[in-house]
């Protein structure tokens, strides 16, 4: 009997990275929306009446709904509807938040009887602030889909070949928007004569481009899908046996690994992300520079991590270690952490502050890295997109909580010294957890320390 050979899709290289591009973009746009406002803080402050526990309440505002349970409904719509349909809503809600957070900046809404009747009730938070959270909750929900989704679709179009590299480079891709927001946000601002209005309508035109780009890619995933029905190697209806079940969520919260890599998760990223948000303020303050400044003394925290973290992809693929790279990852962020807490202010040099960041950018190559292509190794194919779901739920936990705990000890304290030695011990436990992990697979044999590529 003869074999036939058959070539789908993704095995051209050409179609998997061209699929990978453009998801990675469409997340490029999404990172950029997250921090358009951070190097604007002062900014919004003196035009719109903010303060720190304002701005602490509109950052933690991106992740509420998801901490309310949405991200759990996310992971059940992704392994039920598939990743098109669930890319494709997740896309349309970071439009349509970003919509309303537009509206609640912009100057003519500050007249409007909305906002006045929005002002009357908690008033320690402007009307303002109230639409801009609203907004910035809608997307939220879309972009913590998005980056579960983009990981399945990854998972897919990558099993069995350079599936960390292309995590990996969709990482770089999608940190490139951090670097990017943090010079085109305030040199936007300052051509519309220092609006705040003006780069938040910019990045909101970049995410409807994000959402062409994902339906291009949908197209593209249909086609993939027709050949692998067409030979057998998939099915257009699931067996019982490899349909997913709600049942099926209790597989994920009962493993040890699971709540190992979520805490891990958690953890770490409560020491990045909202860091991010207060770090052009925490630079602008202790440098004593002023706020275009410090945004673009910040942009270069992505610009290492981009470069790293495709080469980390690479030797995951060949070479493994995974565990171990996400406990180097945890030391490195707490060294800068503790660096920032008390050399930077006594030292206060602009090159000291860049080496720090960018160090601070090689703790964010090596733990993503490692993290993201780790999932599939413990969790099965069937609930992956509820296990990312589920870790992006615990994650956002955390990323909801700390902004505003954050916020509150600036206005109690006036300085960043405590928010720093808290960034600090996240990174401890962060560690702890990695180590825990690390014995975790060690003892049972996940493949954690394996190479992707065998």
């Amino acid at each position: 009997m003869t074999a036939t050979f058959r070539r789908y899709l993704n095995d051209y290289a050409a179609a998997r990275w061209a699929a990978l591009v453009l998801i990675a973009l469409m997340m490029f746009f999404a990172y950029m929306f997250v921090d358009v406002m951070s190097p604007l803080k002062s900014l919004i402050e003196s035009e719109r009446g903010w303060n720190s526990s304002v701005f602490g309440t509109y950052a933690a505002s991106e992740y509420i709904l998801n901490v309310c349970g949405f991200l759990i409904i996310a992971g059940i719509i992704l392994d039920k509807m598939g990743i098109r349909f669930t890319g494709i809503l997740s896309a349309s809600l970071m439009v349509l938040g970003a919509g309303i957070k537009y509206i609640g900046i912009s100057d003519w809404f500050q007249t409007t009887e909305l906002c006045t009747w929005l002002d009357s009730w908690w008033t320690a938070m402007p009307g303002s602030a109230k639409m801009a959270a609203l907004g910035f909750m809608i997307f939220g929900c879309g972009c913590e889909m998005a980056g579960t989704t983009v990981s399945k679709a990854i998972a897919k179009w990558f099993k069995g070949k350079e599936m960390a590299l292309a995590m990996g480079l969709e990482m770089a891709i999608a940190r490139l928007g951090v670097f990017a927001v943090m010079w085109l946000s305030p040199a936007i601002s300052e051509k519309f004569d220092g609006s705040v209005v003006a780069p938040l309508a910019f990045c909101t035109c970049l995410l409807l481009v994000g959402l062409i780009n994902y339906i291009v890619f949908s197209v593209m995933d249909t086609k993939l899908d027709r050949q692998l029905i067409a030979s057998g190697e998939a099915t257009e209806e699931k067996s019982p046996e490899d349909e997913f079940h709600i049942r099926d969520l209790g597989k994920i919260f009962s493993s040890k690994m699971f709540w190992l890599v979520a805490l891990l998760c958690v953890l770490y990223y409560s020491a990045i992300f909202p860091f991010q948000r207060y770090a052009p303020n925490f630079l602008e303050t202790t440098l004593n520079v002023d706020a275009n400044t410090a945004s673009r003394l910040f942009s270069c925290f992505p610009i290492l991590a981009m470069c790293l973290t495709p080469l980390l992809g690479i030797f995951l693929d060949y070479k493994g270690k995974g565990a171990s790279m996400l406990m180097i990852g945890a030391v490195i962020m707490i060294a800068c952490h503790l660096s920032f807490a008390f050399l930077l202010p006594i030292f206060p040099y602009k090159w000291l502050a860049v080496t720090l960041i960018v160090i601070l950018g090689v703790s964010f190559s090596l733990v993503p890295a490692a993290l993201w292509p780790s999932v599939p190794k413990i969790i099965d194919e069937k609930i992956l997109g509820s296990a990312y779901c589920l870790i992006f739920w615990v994650q956002n936990i955390g990323l909801c909580l700390v902004p505003l705990l954050i916020g509150l000890v600036l206005d109690s304290t006036g300085g960043y010294l405590v928010p720093m030695l808290i960034f600090s011990s996240f990174g401890v436990l962060a560690f702890i957890f990695s180590l825990l992990l690390k014995i975790e697979d060690r003892n049972k044999g996940f493949g954690l320390e394996d190479p992707n590529i065998r």
